[in-house]
């Protein structure tokens, strides 16, 4: 049996934020193709408490000395986005896979040039697009392919980013700060575009129209109104490389009304994707579906292959000796 991947995570807190609630449960659930050993966060004393609390082996000084050590496989980069490109950039050039939280990088300049530098090292560096992996979005996959709708003639999309409203807490008010590169076009919007595209295939020409609407933001602990440079309202249309018209809107905030809607229209009948938040990422999502006959919508259950694990024996093809040199960050 192969040796697992051993993993050191920069920015880890055990009992908060996107890592521990989501990496965590995920990489034990994959049994022994993954060891976490180590973790590097804004402090040694941080990363102290992670170690301690997680019982992991090495609590890194700083993220150089976890990137630098021999104890270490596969970097997971779980910061905020300012901090992505010189953490992941140290991470590759001391050797080490990496695997980003999406954003990669604060701008399409620096996510070319991580790419660029990845291929250059021949490191296998791959971003957090998780949606595309979502047993749903799978099942959707299989249904276009197999024709369930006929030609798709069109597709649109509506969510709500959750954030980027009237009010945040004082840890997020960097999303609202267009220079960090964490809005909500960055984060929620893209990553549901990951999700239409693995389903529909690439887009096309595409128009947008940046909007925002509140100027400033409530800050929850303070009360105060600081002031804003994101866009509180996205507006896209165009069409996919199929030909198939394209329309999206995304709004900040949450809503009394529909917060994810993605409908899929073709010639032999229409799907629908529901969702409690814009987030596809993590939305917990619901597929109706109905062919030309059909009178209504009805549920469409995902079959319980698309739940299984199936996707262990490809990660096991990625173990240190088994990697493929020409993998792209995706």
């Amino acid at each position: 049996m192969s040796n697992p991947i051993r993993i050191g995570f920069i920015g880890l807190n055990p009992d908060s934020h996107w890592a521990a609630i989501a990496h965590i449960p995920a990489l034990k659930s994959l049994g022994d193709l993954f060891e976490i050993v180590g973790v590097a966060n804004s402090t040694p004393e941080s990363a102290q408490k992670t170690a301690q609390t997680l019982g992991l082996k090495h609590a890194f000084e700083t993220p150089q000395a976890l990137v630098q050590s021999d104890e270490i496989d596969l970097v997971v980069v779980t910061v905020k986005v300012p901090y992505h490109f010189e953490l992941i950039s140290a991470a590759i050039n001391a050797g080490k896979h990496v695997h980003s939280e999406w954003p990669l990088g604060n701008g399409l300049d620096e996510a070319r040039k991580l790419t660029a530098l990845a291929q250059e090292k021949g490191i296998v560096a791959s971003c957090g697009t998780q949606m595309r992996a979502a047993p749903e979005v799978a099942y959707l996959k299989s249904l276009i392919a197999e024709g369930y709708i006929g030609d798709v003639l069109s597709t649109s999309l509506i969510g709500s980013g959750g954030n980027w409203g009237a009010e945040c807490i004082q840890e997020h008010a960097y999303l609202y700060d267009n220079a960090n590169g964490a809005t909500m076009l960055e984060i929620p919007f893209a990553h549901t575009l990951a999700g239409i595209k693995e389903v529909l295939g690439d887009f096309g020409d595409l128009y947008g129209k940046l909007i925002r609407r509140r100027n400033t933001v409530k800050v929850s602990e303070t009360g105060n109104e600081i002031p804003r440079t994101d866009f509180d309202q996205i507006m896209v249309h165009g069409a996919m490389k199929s030909g198939a018209a394209f329309s999206a809107h995304y709004r900040g905030g949450m809503f009394k009304g529909t917060n994810l809607l993605w409908e899929i229209n073709g010639t032999q009948g229409d799907l629908q994707i529901n969702g409690n938040i814009g987030h596809g990422q993590f939305a917990q999502l619901e597929i109706k579906g109905a062919k030309a006959t059909d009178n209504a919508l009805t549920v469409l259950e995902v079959p319980a292959e698309y739940k299984t694990g199936r996707q262990k024996g490809r990660l096991r093809a990625m173990l240190p000796g088994y990697i493929p040199q020409s993998q792209k960050i995706y």
